[in-house]
């Protein structure tokens, strides 16, 4: 039977990383409603970024074969594609928000004046 060694040496930065990771992780566990489809991207978000900091050549070998010149690269582009993604349901989430409160408020001014003439 082969053992599998791999030796871990950590960087600073590399210490620093998965340490945001971590926390990033589990305030977003902590403040979320626990939805599975969270939970699972959270776990395979977590999962990559603590794989390409943990072995960085994988990032620069998968950046190769998607046509990108380096990994720290790939992992900028996929960064700002999820940036947008989240500031664009971000923006979706605070107009329909805006428009409950409208809503809201407009529901309650009209059962006061009805209240109020009765």
């Amino acid at each position: 039977m082969y053992w599998i060694s791999y030796n871990i040496t950590m960087s600073g930065i590399q210490i620093i990383l998965l340490t945001g990771i971590l926390f990033i992780g589990f305030y977003f566990y902590s403040r979320m409603q626990r939805a599975i489809a969270d939970v699972l991207l959270l776990l395979l978000l977590g999962t990559v970024a603590i794989l390409f900091v943990l072995m960085p050549e994988l990032a620069n070998k998968l950046a190769h074969k998607l046509g990108v010149g380096r990994g720290a690269d790939l992992v900028m582009y996929v960064s700002i594609l999820l940036f947008w993604f989240i500031l664009i349901k971000l923006y979706a989430k605070i107009r329909k928000l805006e428009a409950q409160v409208t809503d809201l408020i407009r529901n309650q001014t009209i059962a006061e004046v009805v209240k109020k003439e009765a």
